[in-house]
């Protein structure tokens, strides 16, 4: 180790650079470098090889070095465990899709912030803690102030600092799952809960309902053996937390929740608190000096630190802004002190008293807001004080970098310098403005987190959010908005970019909702982020999210205002895909009613309305219904609009869709092919619409028996959606699932069975166990089970899908009767035919009844119930119904079709029963034709 570091800070004496300068060339962390140069411990490779980059060093040579010390290091630790004792630990790392697997250890899930430059260890406050994690659970708060010198209304004691260097300890030393969340609102709460309930495979959790999973998360941590460490960051509400409060597990695990509030329900369970005080005098001074002499500023130190330290209240948050501006304006604390001091005298100007809600604030804001004027200065003219504002606005945790060059922003910051007096802004210019920001300790910028590389401290947030003249809200808050549309791209939209951007926009929301729904409608960003929410799968979230901006609009727009009826519209379209189609059809009948009232038959949203009414007609299988809408929509659609418009396209791909739930195969073929061909020239191979027009097209292959043509086109559909979606997305088990029925549509039953197990287990694990998907992936896999002659294990799947059936769809719907007839049909593979058989007599009347004499489910609902018939000896109930299925598939389907002729050697068996053998051989003429 003594080698490696020896070359290390031999190539850092001649380069002439800080630690800190080094760490930003290198893209690592400060802490990591200056423990790489002076701790005993192992750097990590990714250290050394960036080190090594940035120095010009033989990276080779200098990681031969550190597996070197690895070994010494390991060698000495098992000498220390003795004979028998195994180490090691595999991470895993945040926001990636590794699960964890059986006793995978270290696995981290949330985001704690960044290692603390010159962090101090706190001894006493650490062995406080650590005390009192025997019973399970720890609030850290900050200590009530003994003299109206302590600062600590404002936060920033350190709570979150400290609590983070337990997360990066805990991880270190192979913690088996730690946990970090944002403990504000429950929604945050419940979302970090279901992402770590999916990395771990909580049971119960499905991904479809995140407070399902949270709570299957708590469960699960109350009966693993695995260690764990869950933080709760930040609760400003112990009624908010209360219900997701960890279970006490002494020995196993603990939870770590920090607070600015004394509240007693905060103590309750078990719960110990411990008040969190700012330094102590000792340890501010080691911070400050620490700080800036780590950094090549110890000649900026002249004595005077204690003064600055007691100046600033001892608080930590204000203490690293303080060095920072030392270090940045190259100042003795003597200056410091004098410039403080003049600043002090205008803080009532700044943050006044009614804004200092506990009475701490002045010194806080002094050091920050004496930062601010520095950066101001040092930055781009007229730059630097919007340009925090806006970052105020959005989310702490994380914010495009590339989101603060967009128009908006220069656009915003060339009227805030002076209108058109002056030149415009530059992107060049907002990002030296960035730098400065990040120089100043205002922003900390982390470029191994994709998407996520501005990050603003909540209370630093808050402080230039309140400093922010009220005059000023509303043209920052649609700055901010502006600029998070156009980060958004219109498709194909990478998973991580958009959680970030619906973070940020939801952060946008809590700070500044009002102003989004001024000039008399709602901001874009609201509907791109309730978009973007269903395009990710989070169905329960959209529905959440688009039951607020409804009650919203029609509270403060009208219930006939456009904004009002689009977001009844969404709400509608995204009760559909949670499969509550009474309630979107309800919603859907009022959307389409208040367009032709305001707007006319013919107008462009009455359309959409019309045709949104007739997909959830098809999805409540009243498919003659739909199709009278969908004829007319597409009639209208031609009439109106361009031939090329994407409206007329979905138009015709929605009556297509229905041609083939009313068994008009070949009319559906037809607008199929057409609309395939049209999406991939109008809107390229990877759009979603193309996705879709593929699917739908392989499923019209199938009921034309062209079973390999279907394949072709669904093994192209699953590989795209992996691409561009991931393998964990809704559609992506979709289409998935549809590959599974052409496997075994054309006999590759056992390949069939594997992808379908897969399939189930997926859905059911990050969709829910009530989801559409889910259930049709269980009906699937008892299909493939009964295929293979595995009837037993196929009956409780039938069972259990026509109960959810009958429970969400109702008696009436198609899928409904489509379970019932599997299940009668497993049934009689069992010869349990007492059952099978009023069953079967019962679809073939509901089909008959709700689709129709000639409809695909019907034909089938009469061949199952004449097969059942001859099962039981009962050739002369069953010859009428052979007969009449062999006619309806000639003439419908055509004499060559697969159907027709299963249906004609059927019924040649049942003549050979009867002794009409002379008819049968007839028959068998023809099939061998």
């Amino acid at each position: 180790m003594s080698r490696l570091q020896a070359q290390l800070t031999d190539a850092l004496a001649s380069s002439d650079e800080t630690v800190t300068l080094l760490a930003r060339r290198a893209g690592v962390g400060r802490t990591s470098v200056s423990n790489a140069l002076h701790k005993p411990s192992v750097p990590s490779a990714r250290t050394v090889a960036a080190l090594a980059r940035a120095l010009r060093l033989d990276g080779k040579s200098l990681l031969e070095l550190r597996r070197q010390a690895v070994a010494v290091a390991e060698a000495e630790a098992a000498q220390d465990r003795g004979p028998g004792a195994r180490g090691g630990a595999e991470s895993v790392v945040p926001g990636s899709s590794g699960r964890a697997a059986t006793g995978l250890r270290g696995l981290l899930v949330g985001a704690p912030p960044l290692e603390a430059s010159a962090f101090q260890p706190r001894e006493g406050l650490r062995a406080r803690v650590d005390a009192a994690r025997a019973g399970g659970s720890v609030v850290l708060t900050q200590a009530r102030p003994a003299s109206a010198g302590v600062l600590s209304g404002m936060g920033g004691v350190g709570k979150s600092q400290l609590a983070a260097q337990y997360a990066h300890r805990a991880v270190a030393e192979a913690t088996g799952l730690v946990v970090w969340v944002p403990a504000g609102e429950s929604a945050q709460i419940i979302a970090v809960y279901a992402q770590a309930a999916s990395r771990v495979g909580a049971p119960g959790a499905s991904g479809e309902d995140p407070e399902q999973d949270a709570r299957a998360f708590l469960e699960w941590l109350a009966t693993t053996d695995r260690s764990w460490l869950v933080v709760l960051d930040d609760v400003d509400d112990p009624g908010v937390v209360g219900p997701w409060w960890p279970p006490a597990r002494p020995g196993t695990g603990w939870t770590l929740a920090t607070t600015r509030l004394h509240d007693p329900r905060l103590t309750g369970g078990g719960r110990t608190r411990i008040e969190v005080d700012v330094y102590t005098p000792r340890e501010a001074v080691d911070y400050l000096r620490e700080r800036v002499a780590g950094d090549g500023g110890g000649h900026l130190l002249d004595g005077r630190e204690a003064e600055v330290a007691r100046a600033l209240g001892h608080l930590p948050l204000a203490l690293g802004h303080a060095a920072a501006y030392l270090l940045a304006e190259e100042l003795h604390c003597a200056a410091y002190l004098t410039r403080l001091a003049d600043r002090a005298l205008r803080l009532n100007d700044v943050l006044p008293e009614w804004a200092d809600t506990e009475g701490y604030q002045r010194q806080v804001a002094a050091a920050l807001l004496l930062s601010l004027e520095a950066a101001e200065q040092a930055g781009p003219e007229g730059v630097i004080t919007p340009l925090v504002r806006l970052v105020a606005l959005l989310d702490p945790d994380g914010q495009p970098e590339s989101l603060w060059t967009t128009p908006s922003v220069t656009a915003f910051l060339t009227e805030a310098r002076g209108g058109g007096d002056g030149p415009p802004t530059t992107a060049d210019e907002v990002v030296r403005g960035l730098r400065v920001l990040r120089r100043y300790a205002l922003i900390s910028t982390d470029p191994h987190t994709p998407h996520r590389q501005i990050r603003m401290h909540a209370l630093t947030g808050r402080a230039v959010r309140e400093a922010t003249p009220a005059d000023r809200h509303a043209a920052l808050a649609v700055t901010a908005a502006g600029a998070l549309v156009e980060s958004w791209p219109p498709t194909h939209l990478p998973r991580e970019l958009a959680q970030t951007l619906r973070a940020n926009a939801a952060t946008l929301r809590r700070h500044a909702e009002k102003h989004l729904w001024q000039g008399g409608g709602i901001h874009e960003v609201i509907f791109l982020n309730g978009h973007s929410l269903r395009a990710g799968g989070l169905h329960q979230d959209a529905y959440d999210h688009w039951t607020s901006v409804a009650e919203t609009a029609a509270r403060s727009l009208g219930p006939d205002h456009p904004g009002a009826m689009s977001a009844r519209a969404n709400l509608a379209t995204t009760c559909n895909e949670l499969g509550r189609h009474h309630d979107a059809l309800t919603l859907q009948k009022d959307v389409h009613t208040d367009c032709e009232s305001l707007y006319g038959a013919d107008h462009s949203d009455t359309l959409l309305a019309r045709t949104n009414l007739a997909v959830t007609y098809h999805r409540l299988g009243r498919h003659r219904e739909a199709l009278t809408l969908q004829e007319a929509v597409l009639t209208d659609c031609e009439r109106l609009l361009e031939p090329d418009d994407t409206t007329t396209l979905h138009a015709r791909a929605n009556l297509a869709d229905t041609y083939r739930n009313l068994g008009r195969h070949h009319d559906a073929l037809t607008l199929e092919q057409a609309v395939l061909t049209d999406s991939e020239r109008l809107l390229g191979t990877d759009d979603p619409t193309t996705f879709h027009a593929r699917s739908n097209l392989a499923a019209t292959y199938h009921q034309l028996g062209r079973h390999h043509d279907a394949l072709t086109l669904q093994e192209a559909v699953l590989a795209d959606r992996e691409r561009l979606l991931g393998p964990e997305h809704p559609h992506t088990i979709s289409a998935r699932t549809n590959l599974c029925v052409t496997y075994h549509r054309l006999g590759r039953h056992h390949d069939a069975l594997t992808l379908q197990e897969a399939a189930l287990a997926d859905c059911e694990r990050l969709l829910g166990t009530d989801a559409p998907h889910t259930i049709d992936a269980r009906a699937n896999l008892a299909v493939a089970y009964s295929d293979l002659g595995r009837h037993h294990e196929a009956l409780p799947l039938h069972e259990a899908v026509l109960t959810d059936r009958e429970r969400l769809l109702g008696a009436d719907h198609p899928l409904t009767l489509l379970a019932r007839s599997n299940l009668a049909s497993a049934y009689h593979q069992l010869e349990r035919h007492d059952e099978a058989l009023p069953l079967l007599e019962a679809v073939r009347t509901d089909c008959e009844r709700l689709l129709g004499p000639d409809h695909p489910s019907t034909l089938l609902a009469r061949a199952n119930l004449a097969v059942a018939y001859s099962n039981l000896g009962c050739h002369d109930e069953a010859l009428p119904l052979h007969e009449a299925v062999l006619t309806d598939r000639e003439r419908l389907l055509g004499p060559d079709h697969p159907n027709t002729v299963l249906a004609r050697t059927t019924l040649a068996a049942v003549y050979h029963h009867l002794g009409r053998h002379r008819e049968a051989g007839l028959l068998g003429n023809d099939s061998a034709r």
